[in-house]
């Protein structure tokens, strides 16, 4: 008789059908509501780091216009040369398609 409770417990120790599938659509409404916010926190750390950029050439710029007073229009490619901005900056500045027009950095 022992023997056949245990092994009637031992059948019916799992999960049903109905709450497996419940724990699947808990799971899956978790989803929905946590990977757009993920998105838009990435979209915004994206635009962070890209007024940040515009920001650190603009100092760049103000630097060597201080060291040479007697430049009009300075280029990317001047502040890399003179070593005011990095390869790194400068092919990140590229790839953003920041500018310097009339010695201000834009995007």
């Amino acid at each position: 008789m022992n023997f056949k409770r245990l092994q009637c417990k031992h059948l019916s120790s799992g999960f049903t059908l109905i709450e497996s599938a419940i724990v699947l659509f808990i799971i899956s409404l978790l989803m929905l509501l946590i990977l757009p916010n993920l998105n838009t926190q990435r979209q915004k750390a994206v635009e962070t780091h890209q007024v940040a950029m515009v920001s650190t050439i603009q100092t760049q710029i103000d630097l060597y216009i201080n060291d040479h007073p007697d430049k009009k229009n300075v280029t990317i490619e001047e502040l890399k040369s003179a070593g005011y901005l990095t390869s790194k900056q400068a092919q990140k500045a590229k790839e953003l398609k920041i500018v310097i027009a009339n010695n201000e950095a834009h995007r």
